[in-house]
């Protein structure tokens, strides 16, 4: 097995502290390889994935594995999956095509991690199915209806979907270019995607008050540059609370810790490395002994909201943990 060095941040995380979390969200995995968002929770195949991610970053390969294998099994012919499972019982039919997408994310990191060409291999057709299926729903200009219902009716493209759309064809086209299999088709869709996000924001319906409308733009990697570094300093105040973390919404007393997180990864990705840090320990205070993490606190009262640990917030705390210290190669995809 390929060696994993577990990250560390310094005054911040232990690697102890990193194998507790993702021993937490291991804790919650179902016999079927399914990863719900906490041990009475839903499954939805995003959140999935990004706790995959986190179980690779600290070397627990054969869970993570399991893991990418409910994908694997669980996706429909056309490429896509349910968008919400209880246990084995789909309770939303529909699709969700940054869901879809993502799983290429996962599998592209979990390989750059492990460099098992043999899981590569077996999770390619997983792979192009589902890019095939989210391509369908790509626009003349370049954008992506975010869902389907069982009528097959496109709605709406949604900044934040697209900006994590874009960095999944990113990862999708990396690894076609890594089997020999190139989809000029995907670098087409991606180029034009990435425009849209760069050029033309007025296309997506877009949620100024979430603070994941701010930062995915620069986290997904279509905004590098004095532009990205523009963006973060425009809404900073709005979303940024001293020694707390981030708002998920502007004008609610909560803070959140995934977000918090992948702001982290965005401001690693422009430079900003002193300020992800520090709001990197900020949101430590969700921490439970055990290392699970508390989805978020209202502030204005001191009490945690909604009351749930979440997987997936564990989950971006690993991941952030990661990209801070560069312990494994899979902190390079954010970048």
């Amino acid at each position: 097995m390929r060696r994993v060095d577990v990250p560390e941040v310094a005054g911040v995380l232990s690697t102890d502290d990193a194998i507790r979390s993702a021993e937490s969200i291991a804790a919650v995995q179902e016999r079927s390889g399914a990863i719900p968002w906490s041990p009475t929770g839903h499954t939805d195949p995003w959140d999935h994935v990004e706790s995959a991610m986190a179980l690779s970053v600290v070397g627990l390969r054969e869970e993570a594995t399991r893991a990418y294998e409910w994908m694997r099994r669980e996706q429909r012919a056309d490429g896509s999956w349910p968008m919400q499972y209880r246990g084995d019982v789909v309770e939303d039919a529909g699709s969700d095509t940054n869901f879809c997408a993502y799983v290429a994310v996962g599998v592209w990191h979990h390989f750059s991690i492990t460099r098992d060409e043999d899981f590569l291999a077996r999770m390619w057709p997983t792979v192009a199915a589902a890019i095939d299926f989210v391509l369908d729903f790509q626009s003349d200009r370049g954008e992506i209806a975010w869902a389907a219902g069982p009528n097959g009716r496109a709605e709406a493209a949604l900044l934040t979907g697209n900006s994590s759309i874009f960095h999944s064809l990113r990862c999708a086209v990396a690894m076609a270019e890594h089997l020999s299999d190139p989809r000029p088709e995907w670098e087409i869709a991606a180029d034009r995607l990435g425009a849209v996000l760069r050029h033309h924001e007025h296309a997506f319906v877009t949620k100024p008050a979430h603070s994941m409308d701010w930062y995915y733009p620069i986290l997904a990697g279509a905004l590098r540059g004095s532009a990205a570094v523009e963006r973060i300093d425009q809404r900073w105040d709005d979303f940024v609370v001293d020694g707390l973390g981030i708002k998920c919404v502007d004008h609610q007393p909560w803070v959140t810790g995934a977000e918090t997180c992948e702001l982290v990864m965005a401001l690693d990705a422009v430079g900003r490395r002193d300020h992800a840090v520090e709001q990197f320990a900020n949101m430590q205070h969700l921490r439970d002994p055990d290392g699970a993490y508390w989805t978020g606190l209202v502030y204005s009262d001191g009490k945690r909201w909604p009351v749930e640990r979440t997987t997936w917030t564990t989950a971006a705390v690993i991941l952030a943990a990661d990209v801070l210290c560069g312990a494994t190669p899979g902190s390079e995809i954010f970048r």
